[in-house]
């Protein structure tokens, strides 16, 4: 079969981010941004195609998102934080939601939105999630901006 097929490619120069951080737990979301920055820079982000925006918690990371994806401005979006699991639900509570948004902010404004909020039930598996030995979420949602971006410069 001759059909066309598209892929998208590790190439980040040119394109625009937009990444919204939370501050809750910014002893992890602080290395979740240098490993998304990292990993940005070593695929050809320009620094000045980079939009940071601090926000308190995961909750209010859904709206930042949006604001940024009517702007218009950016090829990829991506969130970054760190929610774990305490004594009661309210952890469960905040990353189902926050998915949920994040999915329609992309589907709404046809941008990527790639959640890179690392969902731990304890301290130490998020410790594992921010740089450590289970790598980086950060990179990792930051490697799946690029490729989304990409992507979608070619589909028609």
């Amino acid at each position: 079969m001759n059909c066309k097929e598209y892929s998208g490619q590790l190439n980040a120069k040119g394109l625009k981010f937009g990444i919204v951080v939370s501050r809750f737990n910014d002893l992890f979301t602080g290395q979740l941004l240098k490993g998304a920055l990292d990993c940005l820079a070593r695929h050809g982000a320009n620094e000045k195609d980079i939009e940071v925006v601090w926000v308190p918690g995961a909750y209010e990371q859904p709206i930042a998102l949006k604001k940024l994806a009517q702007a218009g401005k950016h090829n990829s979006l991506i969130a970054l934080g760190a929610v774990i699991q305490g004594a009661t639900s309210h952890a469960g509570l905040i990353n189902a939601q926050v998915a949920r948004a994040l999915t329609q902010i992309s589907l709404d404004s046809g941008i990527p939105v790639v959640d890179g909020i690392v969902a731990a039930e304890n301290l130490d598996q998020a410790i594992e999630r921010c740089g450590s030995k289970s790598g980086n979420r950060g990179w990792n949602a930051a490697q799946t901006a690029i490729e989304m971006a990409s992507l979608f410069q070619q589909l028609p």
